[in-house]
């Protein structure tokens, strides 16, 4: 607790007979940007809201900067949130529903206006400040619904799902532009999402959340390189999870009964099953008198293909055995070199290999 911004100490919640959150502690630093990531009924709105003051919880504490604010009404706590469907007024214009908060402090005009417009400036609304909340685009929208929660400069942002309402393009856009915004102001953000590569893009850190539990916390690299469990694993990206036992008589050598294979590694731990990501693999067109070596490597056939522009997806099967292959496309082509019921050699390096 001593350096953190935010703590959260064992904090449980149970709706009827459901838990939705089971003993949870959780600290994050000023100016992070955090992430609560799990499928829908994990727990991640539960623990927004209690942190916004909406739910009480059953059991544990909150502490912001330094102060216990479990019992504080939500409108005295120095925060802000933003929902998913942004709940700006549709009677007013973009200037008034940025600066509605501030009028409502009763703070003096010329004060509501330089705060409003430097808010303004800031993301890029200018031009639009007259303008009805429908008469301006659904990315336009998010950022006025943004603009008017960061207006007052509140210690901590809490954003659910915040752009869960825009179409790929314009999120992945959105995506860079909060990122620049929490940097230039420095406000502590912690976001409520269920999309993998939002949070991967977004996060500082980020903890991933089950029925109720936080499984692991750390930064995105961490997570998703290092995943703590097999659930993890899958969860954030395609995760190909292959059965090993341990070789008694190799130091760092498996044995893979899925793959009928050796693998090497380069650690050396007691594990029944090792993760390899898909962009990690070698794929090559085989060919019939080229030998593959049994150790890190392995013939199969080619079972699906999906070309997705940057890339080009495989489905292997080997020794019964299915797992994904992401191949880069480097050079520009009018047809796969790789195609459907194809044999391919599939290999990979030591170093690819994570033991859960």
């Amino acid at each position: 607790m001593k350096d953190s911004f935010l703590y959260i100490e064992n904090v449980s919640k149970s709706f009827d007979d459901v838990k939705a959150l089971n003993n949870v502690s959780l600290t994050i630093k000023k100016s992070e940007l955090f992430s609560l990531l799990g499928s829908s009924g994990c727990g991640k709105s539960t623990l927004l809201r209690i942190i916004a003051g909406f739910e009480k919880p059953d059991s544990g504490k909150i502490f912001l900067d330094g102060e216990d604010i479990t019992d504080l009404p939500a409108y005295k706590r120095p925060l802000n949130i933003m929902f998913q469907s942004y709940a700006l007024f549709p009677h007013l214009n973009v200037f008034n529903n940025i600066s509605f908060g501030l009028k409502e402090d009763h703070l003096e005009k010329n004060e509501i206006i330089n705060k409003t417009e430097e808010i303004i400036n800031l993301l890029e609304l200018n031009g639009l400040e007259k303008r009805k909340v429908d008469e301006i685009s659904g990315g336009q929208q998010q950022r006025v619904a943004l603009a008017r929660c960061l207006v007052k400069k509140p210690k901590l942002l809490l954003l659910d799902e915040p752009l869960a309402a825009l179409d790929k393009k314009l999120r992945i856009q959105t995506q860079f532009q909060l990122v620049n915004l929490q940097y230039k102001l420095g406000i502590t953000f912690i976001i409520v999402t269920h999309d993998q590569e939002e949070a991967m893009s977004l996060s500082d850190r980020m903890a991933i959340m089950q029925e109720g539990n936080i499984l692991q916390i750390g930064n995105p690299v961490e997570i998703y390189e290092k995943p703590n469990n097999e659930y993890i694993a899958k969860f954030i990206g395609t995760a190909n999870i292959i059965s090993i036992e341990n070789n008694q008589k190799k130091k760092n050598f498996y044995t893979s009964l899925d793959l009928d294979i050796e693998i090497e590694t380069s650690i050396n731990k007691i594990s029944s099953k090792c993760l390899i990501r898909p962009e990690k693999i070698y794929i090559t067109k085989s060919t019939i008198d080229k030998k593959v070596s049994s150790v890190n490597s392995c013939k199969g056939t080619v079972k699906e293909v999906a070309y997705l522009g940057s890339y080009t997806k495989y489905l292997i099967e080997s020794n019964n055995f299915h797992f994904y292959v992401f191949q880069t496309n480097n050079f520009i082509s009018e047809n796969l070199n790789i195609k459907w019921d194809d044999v391919v050699d599939c290999s990979w390096d030591k170093e690819a290999i994570f033991l859960l």
